[in-house]
């Protein structure tokens, strides 16, 4: 399945970003990276991560599009937001807790897309004060507690990029 264009003509490309934060499953990251190479979007990961960035797992679940995401690392949240200074407008986070549907908000081009670790979600101090940011994926099965990462980040890069597609 593909999609050549790229949007409306009048619109400029979205340069937004997935974010995911300690990260602790290859191949969770690998298929977001696959998303990310799939629609020209940066992945940034924040350390300490569960697994060795070079291992084979992540390159497999990446197959050869790995070489083509373009990645960038941080040593912590601190640093990613001094290097960075992401707007608060711009930081959209998502935990099962959050306050509203992922389908809420009005995604600008260049929002930064966050993710927690797939055992334990983001951090309460990344999260602190930002509980208006925070949003969820909606499930109607009470039989299921999450969604797997690679999934639920792949629904809402395709929800946030919506208007830039129609």
């Amino acid at each position: 399945m593909s999609d050549a264009g790229a949007g409306p003509p009048d619109r400029p490309p979205p340069r937004m970003k997935v974010v995911l934060v300690t990260p602790e499953i290859p191949g969770n990251t690998g298929t977001i990276g696959r998303t990310c190479v799939a629609l020209d979007l940066e992945l940034i990961l924040i350390r300490p991560y569960g697994f060795d960035i070079s291992e084979k797992a992540v390159r497999r679940a990446g197959l050869d599009y790995w070489r083509h995401v373009r990645l960038s690392e941080y040593d912590s949240w601190p640093e990613f937001l001094r290097v960075r200074q992401p707007g608060r407008e711009r930081l959209f986070f998502f935990e099962d807790h959050g306050v509203a549907s992922f389908y809420a908000p009005d995604y600008p081009a260049d929002a930064y897309l966050v993710f927690g670790r797939e055992t334990k979600g983001l951090q309460p101090e990344i999260l602190d004060g930002m509980e208006d940011r925070v949003f969820h994926l909606p499930m109607r099965s009470p039989h299921i507690r999450s969604l797997n990462l690679a999934n639920a980040a792949t629904a809402v890069v395709y929800q946030a990029m919506r208007r830039h597609f129609v």
